[in-house]
């Protein structure tokens, strides 16, 4: 099978839809994104890599990075994460209060803002510096030790975050932050700003592919469990309240982010990742979901 044809046919393809979504313009740095930038990359467990187009440009990551705070919320703190947290698909908006006020400030699963925001605060409680942590775990996992923050849209959503920061100080005032809000503020706002390409993005979410093996290092990162609890909850809880089409059209674990990036799973085969900034109005890529639709239907691959 010829991949790197396959994905420079599905940028062909989907290059009439980049106009067709909307750039996350409440975040004032990310409206600033040309909408017309289009990045797939793919890396499988034995090494090979594919690029087509804007895939080795970095840009914000945004909620993706929730796959690498939840991962090591896991670690430090076991089964008893659960207990503050829920596994099950939201059916509302990645931002919603009304949900979170009716389920006694218990966020129904980690992807959701109100979960990562629960998630960030665990690792808040076990480490004196969550924020520098997270971010060397990614640069571990790829193996590059350039990926930084990107300070300005950090600054950015600090600035204009005010349903985040309403979310925060709800989580506490039910009990379920333990730490001060604004301090679990700061080190999401810096999580969701961690600047990567689709390439880095495949690197560093290799390691669901491969059994929680990180593939840069050979070292094992997570516990074949911990692969199949991550892995789930992408499949069911990674793309807000779209998860149920995006099983449908896709058939693949994935996480997306209001950047415009998707990062996929095929356990056992490979990662791959998809940018394109704009939004349809589940906030996930839209042409992004229709490249990543197109390549599961044209290799047959997926978890169905």
């Amino acid at each position: 099978m010829d991949i790197q044809k396959i994905l420079e046919e599905i940028q062909s393809e989907v290059r009439p839809l980049l106009d067709q979504g909307r750039v996350a313009s409440y975040i004032p740095e990310l409206a600033a994104v040309p909408a017309d930038k289009f990045g797939m990359a793919l890396c499988t467990v034995d090494g090979a890599s594919y690029v087509v187009g804007d895939a080795t440009e970095r840009y914000s990551i945004q909620s993706i990075s929730k796959i690498f705070t939840l991962t090591l919320a896991m670690q430090l703190a076991g089964e008893n994460l659960w207990q503050r947290i829920g596994r099950e698909p939201s059916g509302n908006p990645f931002n919603s209060l009304v949900q979170l006020e009716h389920e006694n400030g218990k966020p129904r699963n980690p992807f959701i803002n109100a979960g990562a925001l629960v998630v960030t605060d665990v690792i808040l409680s076990h480490l004196d510096n969550a924020t520098q942590t997270v971010r060397d775990i990614v640069r571990a996992l790829c193996g590059k030790n350039d990926i930084d923050f990107d300070l300005s849209v950090a600054a950015s959503e600090q600035a204009t975050g005010h349903r985040n920061k309403a979310m925060a100080h709800f989580l506490k005032s039910f009990g379920n932050l333990d730490n001060d809000p604004e301090r679990v503020l700061d080190a999401y706002f810096h999580h969701c700003s961690l600047a990567m390409s689709c390439l880095e993005l495949c690197e560093a979410t290799l390691l669901l592919a491969n059994n929680g093996v990180a593939p840069v290092s050979g070292d094992r990162v997570m516990t074949p469990n911990q692969v199949k609890y991550v892995n789930s909850l992408l499949l069911t809880c990674g793309t807000y309240d779209a998860v149920g089409d995006f099983a449908y059209r896709v058939g693949l674990p994935g996480k997306s982010g209001v950047g415009g990036g998707i990062a996929a799973i095929m356990p056992g085969h490979f990662s791959v990742c998809v940018w394109s900034p704009g939004l349809d109005p589940s906030g996930n890529s839209l042409a992004g979901i229709r490249a990543l639709e197109l390549f599961t239907t044209r290799t047959g691959i997926s978890v169905f």
